[in-house]
């Protein structure tokens, strides 16, 4: 038993029975690890209740599991829980306004990778940002690799966690803010005028920003590229898109907004 609170207090909880009470006692499950090829009803169970709840889950190799076990008895499932206490949206429009700025937001569409969500977190904070938003399902959460890999940045700079983010960003056109999202098919960011309260919108690693999330985005801003790839990592996408954006603010003046 004293096993079982220590793992919960390090944000991680191993073995099938501790995994399935969590999900049965409501705590906040970011992240389910399953060994890959394991069907068993208590697996299967466990999984139900993940689907349920729009846990991230993966299906990893035994090898992996066997890292990242503390215990050493995983028994094939591995869970990660919240690490951090979730912030509000009105915290973020509370600090904007106690700093004197036009609110700046990041919204994150379905960003999967901890280490991606931290360092985006970790710029947010560095560019001046008031705020993160993250979508419930299928997407990282604030887990102990997110706040290590946030250097701190965590602790400053409020993270909120929305059911629909479609709908906030509704709520949030009407309280008078605009988005832009990284594309790779945008407008040149350089073209565009980013001033004024934004919300930065950044997609999936891998399949980018879903059409519903787009759809409500009133730019779209490509950053420049001229190498032989053609894509940047999602925290690195961030960092520039946001830095064009505190550039904008501190030396733009308030030159009209202009839509696409």
């Amino acid at each position: 038993m004293q096993e079982n609170e220590k793992k919960e207090t390090g944000c991680q909880v191993e073995g099938r029975h501790s995994v399935r009470e969590a999900f049965r006692a409501g705590k906040p499950v970011e992240h389910l690890y399953i060994q890959k090829g394991s069907h068993s009803d208590p697996v299967l169970s466990i999984l139900k209740e993940a689907k349920k709840t729009g846990t991230l889950i993966d299906f990893v190799p035994k090898e992996r599991l066997d890292r990242m076990s503390e215990t050493g008895r995983h028994q094939g499932v591995i869970a990660l829980l919240s690490a951090f206490r979730y912030r509000s949206i009105e915290d973020m429009f509370a600090l904007a306004k106690k700093q004197q700025e036009e609110p700046f937001f990041f919204l994150l569409d379905g960003i999967e990778d901890p280490h991606n969500l931290g360092a985006i977190i970790r710029t947010a904070n560095l560019a001046g940002a008031h705020g993160v938003i993250i979508p419930k399902r299928r997407a990282a959460g604030l887990t102990a690799a997110v706040i290590k890999a946030s250097a701190g940045a965590i602790h400053y700079t409020p993270v909120a966690k929305v059911t629909n983010l479609v709908s906030v960003m509704e709520e949030l056109k009407d309280r008078g803010m605009w988005f832009a999202c990284a594309d790779m098919e945008g407008e040149v960011m350089y073209r565009q005028n980013l001033t004024g309260p934004i919300g930065l919108v950044i997609g999936n690693e891998g399949h980018g920003i879903s059409r519903l999330v787009k759809e409500h985005c009133d730019y779209t801003a490509s950053i420049p590229m001229s190498g032989n790839i053609d894509s940047l990592n999602a925290s690195v996408a961030a960092g520039i898109l946001a830095y064009e954006i505190v550039r904008q603010r501190k030396f733009a003046g308030s030159a009209e907004r202009r839509l696409p």
